[in-house]
C-alpha cells in the first residue's frame, strides 16, 4: 500500500475512478463518547474571516485557518508494513475509521497524531471491504480528539469543503474545493487479490485528493466531517489522473459501518441491495463486454425467486444497460433492499424481462 502504488483505475461511464487513499441507505449512529454534538459545535465553529467584497460579486472567506485548526488534531497518519494512509478519530476510546484498502491485510499499525512524530501502536478492530471501510484502535488513547461528524445527507453541490489528510506522506495537508455532486456510484477495481468494491452514494468533490489522503476527512466549512476521501478520478484515455474530480464515502455510511465494526467486530447490516447470484462479465466474439452472465443462483434468493438461472445473461437492469459486472454493481448500489427492478436476460437466444425484488448484501 505504498502511496506511490495506491492509485488504481475504477470503471465509470466516461472516466475511471482511481483508488488513492467504497446508496443503499445507511443509518448514521452516534459514535461513543463524541467530543461534542453537531449542533453545539456548529455554533462554536470558528467564523471564517470575510475578504474584501466587490459590488455585485460574492466574497468568500479569506481564510479557513480556524476550521483547519479545529479538525486537524482529529486526522491521523496511519502506517503499515506496506505504506501509509490517513484516518479520522471517532471517540476517546481510541477508535479510528479509515479505508479498508489502507488497512489492507495488516493487523498492527503505527498511528501518528498531528504535530507529534512519535507513533502509537494500534490494532485492527474490523474491516468491511464492500464499503472500503475499516476501524483500528490505538493502544494509548490519551489526548485523542474525536472529530465532529456532520449529516452527509445535507451535503449539496456548491458547498465548500476541505480535504484533510497525509497526501504523499505530507502530514496534515489541506486542500479546498466544493461538493461537485452527491449520490455517485463508483467502482474500485479488483487488485492484490481483493474483489472490486462499488461505493454507493459517494460525494464528488473538486478538492484535490492525492495518494495518502485515503481515510482522511472531507470537512464542511463549519468544521464537520461529511465524508472519508477514498477515490480520485482518472481519464479513461491514457489513464492519467484527472484534476478536480475526487470521491468520498459519506459520513453517515462511514459512522454506521464503523459502529457495527466496533460493537461486534464485523458488519451485521449492510443496508445494501443484492440480486442473490454469482455473476461474471461475458465477453463477445470480438473480446468486448457483452453482458453479465449468471454463474450460480443463491437458493431461495431474489434471482432464484424471479426465475433467473445459471447461464442467463443479464443485459439490462432497470433503465440501465449492463454490459459488465461493474454496470450491474452500480445499479445495485443505487438501489435499496426491497426495491423491484426489471431485469432483462438473454436465454437460449431469446430475450425476456422479469421483476426481481432485491435482497440485502450479506454482512461480513
Amino acid at each position: 500500500m505504498k502511496t506511490t502504488q495506491r492509485v488504481r483505475r475504477a470503471g465509470l461511464a466516461t472516466m475511471a475512478a482511481l483508488v488513492i487513499g467504497g446508496s443503499g441507505v445507511a443509518v448514521g449512529t452516534a459514535i461513543a463518547e463524541p467530543a461534542t454534538t453537531a449542533s453545539t459545535a456548529a455554533k462554536a465553529a470558528p467564523a471564517a474571516t470575510p475578504g474584501p467584497q466587490i459590488p455585485g460579486s460574492y466574497a468568500g472567506p479569506a481564510s479557513y485557518a480556524g476550521v483547519v485548526k479545529k479538525v486537524l488534531p482529529s486526522v491521523v497518519l496511519i502506517r503499515t508494513a506496506d505504506g501509509l494512509g490517513s484516518g479520522v478519530v471517532l471517540d476517546t476510546k481510541g477508535n479510528i475509521v479509515t479505508n479498508a484498502h489502507v488497512a489492507g491485510d495488516a493487523e498492527e499499525f503505527g498511528v501518528q497524531l498531528a504535530g507529534n512524530t512519535s507513533p502509537r501502536s494500534a490494532r485492527l478492530v474490523g474491516t468491511y471491504p464492500a464499503d472500503d471501510l475499516a476501524v483500528i484502535r490505538v493502544d494509548d488513547a490519551s489526548g485523542l480528539k474525536p472529530a465532529l461528524f456532520g449529516d452527509s445527507d445535507q451535503a449539496q453541490a456548491g458547498d465548500v469543503v476541505l480535504a484533510i489528510g497525509n497526501p504523499l506522506g505530507l502530514s496534515g495537508s489541506v486542500t479546498q474545493g466544493i461538493v461537485s455532486a452527491t449520490d455517485r456510484a463508483v467502482t474500485e477495481p479488483a487488485t492484490d487479490g481483493a474483489a472490486a468494491a462499488t461505493l454507493p452514494g459517494a460525494i464528488q468533490t473538486s478538492a484535490p485528493i492525492n495518494p495518502g489522503n485515503s481515510g482522511g476527512a472531507l470537512v464542511s466549512a463549519s468544521g464537520q466531517v461529511i465524508g472519508i476521501p477514498t477515490l480520485a478520478a482518472g481519464s479513461a484515455q491514457g489513464g492519467g489522473q484527472a484534476q478536480g474530480i475526487g470521491f468520498a464515502i459519506p459520513s453517515n455510511l462511514a459512522r454506521d459501518i464503523a459502529t457495527q465494526l466496533i460493537d461486534t467486530g464485523h458488519v451485521t447490516n449492510s443496508h445494501r441491495a443484492a440480486i442473490g447470484a454469482e455473476v461474471a462479465t461475458v465477453l463477445g466474439a470480438d473480446g468486448s463486454a457483452g453482458g453479465v452472465g449468471v454463474v450460480t443462483v443463491t437458493g431461495g434468493g431474489p434471482a432464484g425467486r424471479a426465475g433467473l438461472r445459471a447461464g442467463d445473461v443479464i443485459t439490462r437492469a432497470g433503465s440501465q444497460e449492463t454490459p459488465d459486472t461493474t454496470a450491474l454493481s452500480q445499479v445495485l448500489a443505487a438501489a435499496q433492499p426491497g426495491d423491484k427492478v426489471a431485469v432483462t436476460v438473454s436465454r437460449g437466444g431469446e430475450e425476456r424481462t422479469v421483476q426481481v425484488t432485491l435482497g440485502e448484501l450479506p454482512a461480513s
